[in-house]
């Protein structure tokens, strides 16, 4: 594609750039007031994934895990597996302590796929159980379950016959959705279709980093219609067989030009619509709209796509800086200044751009959930200070009328974090993987977290009183 014709596309951008909101200071965030400001019955708590921290599930990853590159490099960075992982599958009752001790309200977990149906139409009535014996817990503690259906993993079966690349895994996942409804109906709350398709597709598919490495810029397009596909006919099921509320955790990764040249500016607006726009026009059009400039365009009609969400579940972690790159996949190459605070992985940490992406999508008209936001900090010195300011981006954002229903920190527990192995430590609490009990152990955060909780419950109580 030419230059003249993608400058045309983003024409607008260039002359009238997304103003990029400053860092909050020290003394905004001391001052907040969320008892003020939060409403009653804003869901506070954690999320996990399946795969991540339950342990001895086989699935598409634990076969990555188990490979290399054909240099003999390892597809894990740290060249751990997941194996048992936080044993979560076997220590559940020490999980949902955890979330009592927290004060949490709410938590955000995974159904695995591989373990409910390791062959075609073979159910695991067994896991089935434990699963909902999970749902029964949480209710009974008054902690309410958003259940995700499918965080990243496929079963063997699937993967072998082309996962994502193949139009059979849409029906496979409309079945699989189907028995979901069946076995937990009304249990959960809340029901996440699918976590971060845009994610899914980049990783797997454009930077190769994750199953099934391939580095192809029109499957990546392709994958995320196809997942897009799969979620309306999820959503369509969930809603007509449990009557809860159903919607996506879609991944926000603010991406800003390096320059005021015009080239960066143009990459940059092409690369936000991709990474951030796309899924979420297609509740509005009802349309999967993908362009990858000189690529492929995609442009198709989807039935029950259009108004699939009853809510928008973002995941929002940091952002990236856009340079023009032609030799780079995506045109550019993502970089964080070297001036900007970071976490352990390099992320940018910018909680102004929670409360801007809260904004942007204050126009949809939906309830928002925050479905991830968190950080890895080994030492977990830096993380009170991290929950305490992105809170204040969603208070800030309530006040600018964004209708913000929840917020799941990432994560509950360390876990096994996918290409990155098990060196990121992204939990409120800690885990001891040398430990054959998994022993967990609070960070700083969980005071924070604590006392958050404590000063919405005395909100809600006041407001009850009132009443």
């Amino acid at each position: 594609m030419s230059l003249s014709k993608l400058t045309g596309m983003a024409l607008g951008s260039i002359f009238v750039p997304r103003a990029r909101p400053k860092d909050f200071t020290a003394e905004e965030v001391a001052g907040s007031a969320p008892e003020t400001a939060f409403p009653r019955g804003f869901l506070l708590g954690a999320a996990t994934s399946s795969h991540q921290v339950e342990g001895g599930t086989e699935n598409d990853w634990t076969d990555w895990e188990n490979t290399s590159y054909p240099d003999g490099k390892p597809h894990i960075h740290d060249g751990t597996k997941s194996g048992l992982a936080c044993d979560s599958w076997n220590r559940f009752d020490q999980d949902l302590r955890l979330l009592q001790e927290l004060g949490a309200n709410a938590y955000r977990w995974s159904v695995e796929w591989a373990r409910l149906e390791p062959e075609e139409g073979r159910w695991n009535q067994e896991a089935a159980d434990r699963y909902k014996s999970w749902m029964d817990q949480l209710a009974a503690a008054g902690i309410s379950s958003m259940v995700t259906a499918y965080h990243f993993t496929l079963p063997r079966w699937v993967a072998k016959d082309g996962g994502w690349q193949s139009d059979r895994t849409i029906d496979r996942f409309e079945a699989f959705v189907r028995r979901l409804a069946g076995a937990f109906g009304k249990l959960p709350d809340l029901w996440c279709t699918v976590n971060e398709p845009t994610v899914i597709a980049i990783q797997g598919y454009l930077r190769g980093d994750w199953p099934p490495g391939l580095k192809n810029e029109v499957e990546t397009a392709r994958v995320i219609a196809r997942v897009m596909k799969g979620h309306a006919r999820a959503a369509r099921i969930l809603r007509e067989r449990t009557g809860k509320p159903v919607g996506i955790a879609h991944h926000v990764r603010l991406l800003h030009p390096a320059t005021w040249s015009p080239l960066d500016r143009v990459i940059a607006r092409v690369s936000d619509h991709f990474v951030n726009d796309a899924v979420v026009d297609c509740h509005r059009t009802g349309r999967i709209q993908i362009m990858i400039p000189g690529k492929i365009t995609i442009d198709e009609a989807v039935p029950d796509l259009k108004g699939s969400y009853d809510y928008l579940g973002i995941n929002y972690y940091t952002r990236d800086h856009v340079r023009t790159d032609f030799k780079d996949p995506s045109m550019s190459r993502q970089f964080v200044p070297a001036s900007r605070p970071k976490n352990d992985l390099g992320w940018d940490i910018y909680p102004a751009g929670l409360h801007h992406t809260l904004m942007r999508w204050k126009r949809l008209k939906l309830p928002i959930y925050i479905t991830e936001n968190g950080m890895a900090d080994n030492t977990g010195d830096r993380r009170p200070e991290f929950l305490r300011s992105h809170l204040y981006a969603i208070e800030r954002a309530l006040r600018d009328g964004a209708d913000v229903r929840g917020y799941y920190h990432w994560s509950l527990l360390d876990n096994f974090e996918w290409a990155e192995g098990f060196t990121p430590r992204f939990g409120l609490y800690r885990v001891d993987y040398d430990d054959p009990d998994r022993k967990r152990t609070a960070t700083p955060a969980v005071a924070v977290f604590q006392e958050f909780a404590r000063k919405l419950r005395a909100a809600s109580g006041a407001a009850a009183g009132k009443g």
